[in-house]
């Protein structure tokens, strides 16, 4: 191999295993507990967390979060045994339980979409499992011990966050080798062990950022063990053998030309995420200065996407479950702004249309919230807005207040640069197939 071929594979390696390497250290870090956690906020693994109200300016420990739903969160070990799914009646609440295996792609959603009201009990299997499931019990498998269950349920902001808390709390847990037939017979032990000297502090991907080459390889190779690849991994698998990117193998086996290819690629691998996010919103991406990104949650062999799609919104929704339009240009192809003004007006019959709910959410230039007066980092259909007498609606995205007039309409900017998603949870089909896209954001001052 030259060494461009070799610096290309290395980069090809560090792309493909970022999921898992960035999987495992997230884990970690919401798994980490506290002495003190009242509000449960991180758990051990098999058991949940919560989001008791939507996230703040403070919240560092996902990219991308949302303020249009409680989470329920757990990480699962599947290597020992099943866990038991259990869910309560949600009744008209929209609701979604995305299931991620340890490379991001969506195992199983239960969901409002899917399910109505209710759904389960589910069995979840890991790989190696091969018993028999319990009578009425739906198995929903995934090919790798570690997943992710990132449970959303709709709010309408504090008022509602009790109601929503008692619907996290009826989401359960249990060990099938626990498992009685009723969830309330099973409690989650309280001194179940976390792991120790863990960065609980610095976001998941800054740490992974940090990591030399050959601790990152390192670390994937023993992931894979657990967590193996994909059906279709196989093509990529056989070429990275060659640089000693394979399931339990040792990197440090390798020779000093493989490892310093290594090393340079996990130093270029932020620059080259930089470099695909802004290749995918190009102009020649973009539709009204929007970008959508599609094929989220399942996502093949495009290991590039999966890569950015986990840096920039990791676990991200199926496209029928979600859609997440995204800007970072005004309608002049102009990088936003927050020493600017700008309007997003839906002209009537325009408002996005979805069978679920629809937000327009802030994120500054580290794709986390943006610190504001009002705390306000989304706004959408259930936010009260007023629409124009001809039936349109006005969003004013800016730094400073608009005013009380367009108050209830403003959706605060920080001062530098930002970014917004428009978020269409269970969208109809247009948005789906392109006959609905987003209106531009345009400068007025």
């Amino acid at each position: 191999m030259t060494d461009e071929q070799l610096r290309q594979l290395a980069t090809e390696a560090w792309l493909f295993g970022y999921p898992l390497v960035t999987a495992a250290v997230t884990k970690d870090v919401m798994t980490a507990v506290p002495a003190r956690d009242d509000e449960r906020r991180k758990a051990p693994v098999n058991q949940f967390c919560y989001m008791r109200r939507t996230p703040d300016a403070s919240f560092t420990e996902v990219v991308s979060p949302n303020a249009d739903t409680l989470y329920s969160s757990a990480w699962l070990d599947l290597s020992e045994q099943p866990l038991v799914l259990s869910l309560p009646d949600f009744g008209d609440r929209f609701w979604m339980v995305p299931i991620l295996n340890a490379w991001s792609d969506v195992v199983a959603v239960p969901g409002k979409r899917q399910n109505a009201s209710t759904a389960g009990p589910f069995l979840l299997a890991g790989p190696t499992w091969s018993g028999q499931a319990p009578g009425g019990m739906t198995v929903l498998r995934s090919s790798t011990a570690v997943n992710w269950i990132v449970a959303r349920y709709a709010t309408a902001g504090p008022s509602d966050f009790a109601a929503v808390n008692e619907l996290q709390d009826g989401t359960r847990l249990t060990p099938l080798s626990r498992w009685t037939g009723n969830p309330d017979d099973y409690r989650p032990p309280s001194d179940a062990p976390v792991a120790d000297g863990v960065d609980a502090v610095t976001a998941p991907v800054s740490q992974v950022h940090r990591l030399k080459g050959r601790e990152y390889f390192a670390q994937l190779n023993r992931l894979m063990v657990d967590n193996p690849p994909n059906p279709g991994d196989e093509a990529l698998l056989d070429r990275l053998a060659r640089l000693g990117v394979s399931p339990g193998a040792g990197i440090e086996d390798q020779t000093e030309e493989v490892l310093a290819a290594l090393d340079a690629a996990a130093a270029a691998g932020p620059e080259t995420l930089r470099e695909l996010k802004s290749r995918a919103e190009s102009p020649d991406h973009q539709v009204n200065g929007w970008t959508v990104h599609r094929g989220l949650g399942d996502y093949g062999t495009d290991y590039a996407k999966r890569a950015l799609v986990t840096w920039v919104g990791y676990g991200a929704n199926l496209d029928v479950d979600a859609l997440y339009p995204h800007a970072t240009d005004d309608a002049d192809g102009n990088p936003l702004d927050g020493a600017h003004r700008y309007v997003l007006r839906f002209d009537a019959g325009q408002i996005p249309p979805v069978r679920g709910f629809w937000s327009l959410t802030m994120m500054n230039d580290r794709q986390l919230f943006a610190d504001n007066p009002l705390d306000r980092y989304a706004i959408g259909d259930r936010s009260g807005m007023r629409v124009n007498p001809d039936g349109s609606l006005d969003i004013h995205v800016q730094h400073e207040n608009p005013g009380p007039d367009r108050e209830g309409n403003w959706l605060p900017a920080p001062a530098g640069s930002f970014n917004v998603f428009l978020r269409l949870y269970w969208p109809e089909d247009a948005p789906l197939t392109g006959a609905w896209t987003p209106p531009p954001l345009r400068r007025v001052g």
